[in-house]
């Protein structure tokens, strides 16, 4: 497959990364000079294979980590979540949990209680608001997760491989659930996956080869590249 770095230019994009580099401590070189721009207001998606870069990207925007050298600009608040729900979700009922990143907001008990209301029905989750987290199923814990994010008013969404630990129908019920959220929220979404079908749902997707973007567009030609190799 080609290496050229294939970028495209966005008007007033959501998340512009420019020659991103990144090496681990003991040297090894995961992203060469990667660049990509994300449409704000839209769903794209990460691919490549493991050790491609994909999850180290996402950290790396979420600032979890630092480059070497390039740069990373986004617009807005930016909300993460972590393949694993249990990494996240750390109070003993859902309700807590969505309302726990609100502490440092400096909001009213009733502005929080109204966060929290409104992101749980963004996710369709608002009737277990009193349920325990260890009560939920994995498909659930990435809603709480996601509502989350929602209630601290995430400009932008970036879900590491969200889908996993699900069983089929949970899967393809997330993806839906994000893409509904993109186009009534406004968010900006960037999914890491490496299922071929959860593009189906995405405006577009970015294929990552020896830590840089070879291949960009629409999530139909994607698929026809990815099915031909």
């Amino acid at each position: 497959m080609n290496s050229k770095d294939k970028s495209i230019k966005v008007t007033n994009p959501a998340i512009l990364v420019q020659s991103l580099c990144f090496n681990w401590p003991n040297g090894t070189k995961v992203l060469r000079s990667c660049s990509l721009e994300v449409p704000k207001g839209e769903f794209w998606m990460l691919l490549g294979t493991n050790g491609s870069g994909k999850s180290t990207l996402l950290r790396l925007l979420a600032k979890l980590l630092s480059p070497q050298s390039g740069t990373i600009h986004f617009e807005g608040r930016m909300g993460f979540v972590f393949q694993n729900p249990d990494h996240q979700l750390v109070m003993p009922t859902v309700g807590a949990d969505v309302a726990f990143g609100l502490v440092e907001d400096r909001l009213s008990p009733l502005q929080i209680r109204h966060r929290v209301e409104d992101a749980l029905n963004a996710v369709n989750l608002l009737d277990l608001q009193r349920r325990p987290i260890y009560a939920l199923s994995g498909g659930q814990k990435q809603r709480i997760a996601i509502a989350g994010a929602i209630a601290r008013n995430c400009d932008i969404l970036l879900l590491d491989e969200p889908t996993a630990l699900l069983d089929p129908d949970s899967q393809l019920d997330l993806v839906a659930q994000v893409q509904s959220l993109v186009k009534t929220r406004g968010i900006t979404a960037l999914w890491v996956t490496h299922r071929l079908n959860e593009l189906d749902y995405s405006d577009g997707a970015f294929l990552l080869d020896q830590g840089r973007v070879v291949e960009q567009g629409k999530p139909g030609l994607l698929k026809r590249l990815l099915i031909q190799d």
